[in-house]
């Protein structure tokens, strides 16, 4: 019994059309599903970080507040200006500013004066809001008050590019990873197929075979070792060939009849 020998051409060509929608498929499911997972790492990366950049700039606005009480109520404002010129040296806050119980701006590190959109803000407030200002970029701002509000409210401006810059590099690896499961992942997918298709090829190959048998009245086909197979390609080429004899032994009763 021999070997089963290579796929031709044109059974290779056969096969992989009836497995071109599987691969489409399998395909589709995997760019679907590192889709959603980067979009779900994008959305709760982005969430987590900015809630930590938001207690970053409380905690720091609170710092700032809690060590300025003897300082406003002493009045001593070059003294507030230099403590607020310390803050702002960490790297995510680009600016900071204080105002008094009336409005009035004690101190702030803008260079060379206070935006307009600030100036327009209430000075009161202390939840989180997202500022873009013209020429400095886009900041979330939060403020903390002091002594509750009654000596004024300190404002800590936060960088946004810097926030969008953390999130991407964090992203950025999880995507990559996902990338080359993905690449991965449909390789061996096509591989699997492949390996599933070969089977297939055999049975065409037989059929093939013996279809020409009956075509010619030839020698029987080479079965390459498919009817042995204990699988459903085994099961499938036993009942052709089951079949196919009793279309035999059909043709041979009408003839000895129309003898």
């Amino acid at each position: 019994m021999k070997k089963p020998g290579p796929m031709t051409r044109s059974q290779v060509v056969q096969v992989r059309k009836l497995f071109r929608k599987t691969r489409f498929g399998i395909f589709a499911l995997f760019a679907v599903v590192v889709l959603s997972i980067s979009l779900l790492s994008i959305s709760t990366v982005s969430r987590e970080l900015r809630d930590e950049y938001v207690s970053n700039s409380r905690s720091i606005a609170k710092n700032i507040a809690d060590s300025s009480v003897d300082i406003l109520l002493n009045r001593n404002l070059a003294t507030l200006q230099s403590l607020i010129d310390q803050f702002v040296e960490i790297q995510s806050i680009r600016y900071i500013y204080i105002t008094s119980d009336t409005g009035e701006f004690l101190a702030h590190t803008f260079v060379p004066g206070i935006p307009e959109e600030i100036l327009a803000s209430d000075p009161n407030a202390t939840e989180p809001v997202d500022r873009s200002l013209p020429g400095l970029g886009d900041f979330i701002e939060v403020g903390s008050p002091i002594l509750s509000g009654v000596a004024g409210t300190v404002h800590v401006g936060m960088d946004l590019e810097l926030l969008a810059l953390t999130i991407q590099r964090a992203v950025g690896q999880q995507i990559y990873l996902l990338c080359i499961i993905m690449v991965v992942g449909v390789l061996a997918s096509i591989w699997l197929v492949n390996l599933a298709s070969r089977p297939l090829g055999e049975l065409l190959d037989y059929v093939a075979g013996l279809a020409r048998e009956h075509a010619s009245s030839d020698r029987p086909p080479d079965d390459n070792g498919i009817l042995v197979r204990d699988d459903e390609i085994g099961d499938m080429a036993r009942l052709m060939q089951f079949v196919a004899d009793g279309a035999d032994d059909v043709r041979e009763s009408q003839g000895r009849r129309g003898g």
